[in-house]
């Protein structure tokens, strides 16, 4: 405690206060909530001059984290680059207001990275933080009764799709969102996705420790963005745009360019029209608009975690919550037809989605497929149809393809390609959910992204073999990395689903079988999820989970699994058809199962927090996992007042 700086004793008592007086009326003082007037107290004690306080009030929520200098060094870092730089963001939308003669406000909720939490206890609380953030963003909006609007501001996994969960549920005020952009790749090195696997490509000598620290320094090139790839922060950010909830051509924008800033500002003039016109949210979310997001999904190849996210944002905008019948029908009907990492044919980084085009360029090759409802409002004030005009004969579209040409030598086309040329390279649609004895409510992989070397010339993938079955995934990337996994294997990874380990994210599994030679003949099956990187023949969110009764739970080593996925028609299967070299029919394989204890070591995870124990419950009695991980207050109230019944409270 001791310190040798007498100012800080030099302690005021009282202070003049704001100069001038609060623009107040007679009218205000009888009718208005005491709240209300004390705002204004507290809006000039903040700094804002007096004269200035009768502009329409909007709200801007970002998930900002970190601390940084103006010159952009920094204080104390954040948690990921996807928050490092939005606050630029908050501050263009913001002078863009106060220009207008309004009064912009701002509230933060960070958000962690699913990156820095893989293969930690800290990946317990991903999923279940995106339920908890939209839940806190909802109460900020209601917490200023004064805003006329709401600017959500976000980048990555979990952030944004609380941020649209949130404002999808404001149902009755302008919404708009700033999808915080991407981060550049290094000029000579690995993009962020590849570079999670340098600990499994050393430990099978793939790779020096030099290299390792040196690639490892240069992945994240540029200081702001959400990662290279179209993982799940990318998709999401994809996702919406395509859902009309931000300004044409937004998502996927090289954070902390001026095009990036310029997004911002344009947003907040859009949300300014939005409030004059009386647009609101709820005519911009519609069925029609989701259907249109998982259209736009389907075409880009993007992330099996929006799977979870889309029926979520359906759900808080009051709408009917896709089904898994829902998706195979989009899917079947969709190509896909966007290059970019990590799906390929070509590992095209996300920022050249961007310049050739990004989701209007997509939306025009889906409109031309007749495949979207364009008769849809956005946040523009405009239909679809019409942004989709401009965009087609506009400027700023021949520009960036130029751009695009002239530094990276890429054609914009090879990039975001027509559905016969898409055909022609090869592309299949997004995903299949594949069922089964193993997986009677369900499963899911992304189909397209399996490599083509060992899917048969018939569209089929088709892998039997023996089971190794691992209770938690530190065993699982310890067999990995070890030799303890060898070509031919089946992984199987049970008990880390929702009631396990809140749905853990396993991209340090897929990430090593992707990028280690003999991965590919590798499938991999779990209740848990994937990241939205993730490739390979990985089958993620098998329902029913392992602690919920699902037969997966009930495997052993040295089992016999056949899977069956098609990547042309979409159908798919994943079946225990006996032990070792005795094999029995799926019919058979199902009575086996179904007879069996469960594995002697699947439990919960002992570092489970309680809070994720609580979300796991909360979400299972709404639906699960294929209605989004939601919070079904109907349900949930519904299943309270029969369990207070039935013990008699």
């Amino acid at each position: 405690m001791g310190t040798d700086h007498s100012q800080i004793y030099e302690i005021h008592t009282h202070a003049s206060g704001p100069e001038g007086s609060l623009p107040l009326t007679r009218e205000m003082l009888l009718n208005s909530p005491s709240g209300d007037l004390f705002g204004l107290s507290q809006n000039v004690g903040m700094g804002w001059k007096p004269s200035r306080l009768s502009g329409k009030q909007f709200l801007l929520l970002s998930t900002q984290g970190g601390i940084r200098k103006d010159d952009g060094t920094p204080v104390a870092l954040g948690y990921h680059t996807g928050h490092w730089e939005i606050g630029l963001l908050m501050e263009e939308a913001a002078n863009e207001i106060a220009d207008n003669g309004g009064l912009p406000f701002a509230g933060y909720v960070s958000d962690p990275c699913d990156g820095r939490s893989q293969g930690t206890t800290g990946m317990f609380d991903s999923l279940p933080y995106r339920n908890d953030a939209a839940i806190v963003f909802r109460r900020l909006v209601r917490s200023l009764p004064t805003r006329r609007g709401v600017i959500g501001v976000a980048t990555c996994d979990k952030g944004l799709p609380a941020m649209m969960m949130a404002l999808a549920g404001i149902h009755d005020l302008p919404c708009i969102i700033v999808p915080g952009g991407v981060t550049l790749p290094p000029t000579n090195g690995e993009d962020a996705g590849k570079i999670q696997t340098i600990g499994a490509r050393y430990s099978n000598g793939e790779l020096s420790l030099e290299d390792a620290a040196d690639l490892g320094c240069r992945a994240c090139a540029t200081p702001g963005g959400g990662c290279q790839f179209l993982g799940t922060a990318a998709t999401a950010q994809v996702v919406a745009e395509a859902l009309g909830m931000t300004i044409p051509h937004a998502a996927l924008s090289p954070s902390g360019q001026p095009i990036w800033k310029e997004m911002s500002r344009q947003s907040a003039r859009a949300m300014m029209a939005m409030e004059a016109k009386g647009i609101k949210m709820k005519d911009i979310l519609t069925e029609s608009a989701i259907r249109n997001a998982m259209a736009v999904h389907a075409a880009f190849g993007g992330s099996t975690n929006l799977l979870l996210h889309i029926p979520a944002i359906a759900h808080a905008a009051g709408l009917p919550v896709p089904t898994v019948q829902d998706w195979i029908k989009i899917n079947k009907s969709v190509p896909r037809l966007v290059s970019v990492l990590p799906n390929g044919p070509d590992y095209h980084p996300t920022v050249r989605v961007f310049l050739a085009g990004g989701v209007p360029e997509v939306m025009l090759h889906l409109r031309r497929l007749g495949v979207l409802d364009v008769d849809v409002m956005t946040v523009t004030g405009e239909k679809l149809s019409t942004v989709l005009d401009w965009w087609e004969t506009s400027e700023r579209r021949q520009a960036l393809k130029k751009l695009l040409l002239d530094a990276d030598g890429v054609e914009a086309d090879d990039v975001i390609m027509t559905p016969e040329q898409s055909k022609r390279r090869g592309l299949t649609s997004t995903v299949t959910f594949p069922m089964g004895n193993l997986a009677p409510e369900g499963s899911v992989i992304k189909s397209t992204a399996i490599d083509a070397s060992v899917v048969g010339e018939d569209g089929v993938y088709r892998h039997r073999g023996q089971a190794k079955v691992y209770t938690s995934e530190r065993e699982a990337i310890f067999a990995i990395k070890s030799g303890g996994v060898v070509a031919g294997d089946i992984m199987v990874l049970i008990g880390r689903g929702p009631s396990g380990t809140g749905m853990e994210e396993t991209y340090q599994l897929t990430s090593a079988l992707k990028h280690l030679p003999f991965g590919k003949y590798v499938s991999l099956i779990t209740d848990a999820r994937f990241s939205g990187v993730s490739t390979g023949a990985c089958i993620g969110h098998v329902g029913p989970e392992a602690l919920a009764g699902g037969p997966i739970g009930k495997l052993r080593n040295g089992d016999t699994i056949d899977i069956v996925v098609n990547r042309d028609t979409l159908e798919g299967s994943v079946h225990f058809i006996g032990h070792g070299d005795d094999l029995v029919s799926p019919e058979e394989g199902a009575l086996i199962l179904q007879a069996r204890d469960p594995h002697p070591d699947l439990a919960p995870d002992a570092k489970l927090p309680d809070d994720t124990r609580l979300w796991a419950a909360l979400q299972a009695v709404s639906g699960g996992t294929w209605r989004g991980s939601i919070y079904d207050v109907e349900r949930i109230v519904t299943a309270l007042e029969a369990g207070k019944k039935s013990l008699g409270w």
